[in-house]
């Protein structure tokens, strides 16, 4: 189930950003599992990839070409092709050679991307024969469609979308992203794609969306496995009527950072929300730390831990399992005489013990709700950090379990 997730939002077309989707029946027949996204000429492109070091074949093709003149995004899901040697890499090129022939343009100008099982070589066929189709359906307004595309194990398509005015002109900035599992993002989400119609350049670009990566996608986890199909790209058409925001200042560059950052927040949000088998959404803040790092080492301690995540499942306010990933989070000269510890509005433990105030009956409470938050106090200095995560639910078991059949 989603934890708070419904009907995707209204999704604004970005002016010189288009997508198509098409059938290729690639794990099952009549599946929509191909989307196209077609870019205006000139666009500025940005990407994070997974740090994996199996990394997939076609985040190997999109590392080297995302600087390029791109034109071309191609998506496939139910086959990640990753852990598929060179093979894997020549049927990656080939789908990118066959879009390209098909659309007129260099086949480096095409950005392959895929997501599915691991292991298994690329149905190349399947996709080539698909994808006529694909670049027929080409429309503006094809998001949430596209959105459905891209799915795996998601129970709900992922999207989020902002606009903002400056000096009388609208900007657009619209994305969508999937992901359910395998997720402790190690550069971004599994797949996501946001474009803006602003024009900017390919450095500024480059720079805005690691630092959104990093507050948003970077923040979230469900099972703390990084994939190795990691991808996230940020798309400037420059369509829009403005001038090129060549430089990380000005109130221009302010308010497209602040819409970039909100709907890379949304969707990442999602991902958790939509976590495979979630029936809690966690928020995990660390606060007092004497750096960002220590606040993070502690927070993904907490959100990694199976015994944590089962209590969350049970509804259970067994607080000495947090004291512990406290604990065993690697913080030199941890003095946990200091750290006070919260479940949503209760203080369950203080200087290190069982809050004198605490009963059973409060963290009960907390715990039964859908929504909950732990918030954990080092008191060592003024550095903070918020991640998101899941319970671990039966769901989750039968769901990994049964991926492959």
């Amino acid at each position: 189930m989603a934890v708070g997730l419904g009907p995707l939002p209204t999704l604004h077309p970005v002016p010189g950003f288009e997508l198509g989707i098409a059938s290729a029946g690639i794990k099952r027949p009549g599946r929509k599992d191909v989307v196209v996204m077609r870019c205006a000429e000139g666009s500025s492109v940005a990407g994070v990839f997974t740090l994996n070091a199996f990394c997939a074949a076609p985040v190997i093709l999109c590392k080297q070409r995302f600087l390029g003149p791109v034109r071309y995004l191609l998506t496939n899901t139910g086959n990640a092709n990753a852990g598929t040697g060179e093979p894997g890499l020549a049927n990656a090129t080939r789908t990118c050679v066959k879009l390209a022939e098909l659309a007129g343009v260099p086949a480096n100008a095409v950005l392959p991307f895929s997501t599915g099982v691991i292991g298994e070589p690329l149905p190349v066929e399947k996709i080539e024969a698909a994808l006529p189709a694909a670049l027929a359906d080409l429309k503006a307004d094809n998001w949430a469609a596209a959105a459905e595309g891209i799915m795996t194990t998601d129970t709900l398509p992922k999207g989020a979308s902002r606009q903002f005015v400056h000096e009388g002109v609208t900007v657009t900035v619209t994305g969508i992203s999937k992901g359910a599992g395998m997720i402790k993002p190690n550069m971004a989400t599994m797949l996501g794609y946001i474009a803006t119609d602003a024009k900017v350049a390919q450095g500024v670009l480059q720079d805005l969306l690691r630092d959104a990566a990093n507050k948003s996608f970077n923040r979230i986890t469900i099972d703390g496995d990084t994939s190795t199909n990691d991808s996230c790209v940020l798309i400037a058409t420059g369509q829009s009527e403005l001038p090129e925001i060549a430089q990380a200042s000005g109130a221009l560059f302010a308010a497209l950072k602040q819409a970039v950052l909100e709907v890379s927040m949304e969707l990442a949000q999602a991902i958790v929300r939509d976590g495979e088998g979630a029936t809690k959404f966690v928020t995990v803040q660390v606060n007092g730390g004497a750096t960002h790092q220590e606040c993070l080492d502690v927070a993904y301690a907490v959100a990694h831990s199976p015994l944590i995540k089962t209590a969350l499942f049970a509804s259970d306010p067994n607080w000495g399992r947090i004291l512990a990933a406290v604990g065993y989070a690697g913080v030199a000269q941890l003095d946990v005489s200091k750290i006070d510890v919260f479940l949503g509005d209760v203080c369950i433990a203080s200087k290190g013990c069982r809050a004198a105030s605490y009963t059973e009956d409060q963290g009960a409470r907390v715990m039964a709700e859908a929504e909950i938050g732990i918030r954990i106090e080092l008191g060592r200095g003024a550095c903070g950090e918020t991640i998101w995560t899941t319970d671990l639910s039966h769901d989750y078991v039968k769901i990994n379990a049964e991926y492959r059949t």
